[in-house]
């Protein structure tokens, strides 16, 4: 019943969220609404009983920062869970291959100087430095005709740091009126979203996770090591780099469009595990869908809590979500599965 309850949690939370902010819709009417844009001819849409600004500020606003927030987390923890299993890293989560910082690269480079993608827009230049950043990290970590997951960490991580300076300087040599812009996309917000930022993450999330439910029996064999795996007649190595490439092009795909939101794919692959274990059919349906309730229903939190202030989804995420974890690393259940140990 756990995948069921999640999907129903998730729908609860979009509800919620479409229905709380500054125009007061109640949960019954934002679900009326939402059912009236997806079944044309539901007749509360035309007979005046809902407002036309009770249908902006669902369908145009609250609904789309939701679901981007939704695709999001399920983009990330898909992405953190695909990246622990091919370096046998725990501490493994999407950003620890650069792809984050080198969009923030493309995404500060735009709002810095407008230069090379300004035609395209800020997601479209964070995207493009994380792809940079992604072949990168690829061709540094490859030695041999294979990839090290150690080399693939370091890589990753000096990579990292270097893109990293690179935003601290255009940050600080750009005029103050822009710190602000920068700041917001490097801790993550979906303020801004409409419903045509939602193509990229969802048409991302659903080739990665295709792939990677069909690679969920070759990952479970990596879990006990490489040499066990190629008994099984799985090629480690472009098995490795499949998943590595489809993680970190779907880690930019949601940053271009969300910024840098970290945390999330560090700890919702690690929950799953304790909840049902580490077989990948199982593990990868329920870290999907926990990152979609967990980032949806901070999304929530981050506009209401200090309303009519926003927090950054980044801050919140790690204020909310380290202390659970640490509680649950107390667990039994993760010495069981191997996250607490």
């Amino acid at each position: 019943m756990l995948l069921p309850g999640l999907t129903l949690a998730l729908l609860a939370v979009v509800v919620l969220s479409a229905s709380i902010g500054t125009i007061a819709v109640a949960p019954a009417d934002a679900l009326k609404l939402i059912a009236g844009h997806l079944l044309p001819g539901m007749p509360w849409m035309s007979d005046g009983s809902l407002s036309t600004i009770q249908d902006n500020a669902v369908w145009q606003f609250r609904l789309p920062r939701t679901v981007l927030a939704a695709l999001t987390g399920a983009a990330l923890a898909l992405a953190g869970a695909l990246i622990q299993a091919v370096v046998h890293n725990s501490l493994a989560e999407p950003y620890i291959l650069g792809v984050s910082a080198g969009a923030g690269v493309g995404a500060v480079s735009f709002i810095v100087l407008g230069a090379g993608l300004s035609s395209l827009g800020i997601g479209a230049s964070a995207f493009a430095g994380a792809v940079v950043a992604t072949a990168a990290v690829y061709f540094l970590a490859r030695k041999g005709g294979r990839i090290a997951p150690q080399r693939l960490i370091l890589a990753g991580v000096a990579l990292g740091s270097l893109f990293s300076a690179i935003t601290s300087y255009l940050t600080i040599s750009t005029d103050a009126q822009n710190v602000y812009s920068i700041m917001f996309f490097l801790l993550g917000s979906v303020s801004a979203a409409t419903m045509n930022h939602l193509l990229l993450p969802a048409v991302a999330l659903v080739i990665a996770g295709l792939f990677a439910l069909l690679r969920a029996r070759s990952l479970n064999a990596l879990l006990v090591g490489d040499d066990a795996a190629k008994s099984l007649g799985i090629h480690v190595d472009r098995l490795r780099s499949s998943v590595l490439v489809a993680a970190a092009l779907l880690t930019g795909a949601v940053v271009a469009v969300s910024g840098g939101i970290g945390f999330v794919g560090l700890i919702i692959p690690h929950i799953a595990r304790i909840v049902v274990g580490s077989d990948h059919r199982r593990m990868l349906p329920v870290a999907v869908l926990g990152g979609a309730v967990f980032l949806a229903a901070c999304d929530l939190l981050a506009r209401t809590a200090a309303a009519p202030s926003e927090i950054p989804l980044g801050v919140l995420t790690a204020l909310v979500g380290a202390p659970f974890f640490l509680w649950l690393l107390r667990r039994d259940r993760a010495d069981s599965v191997g996250v607490g140990r």
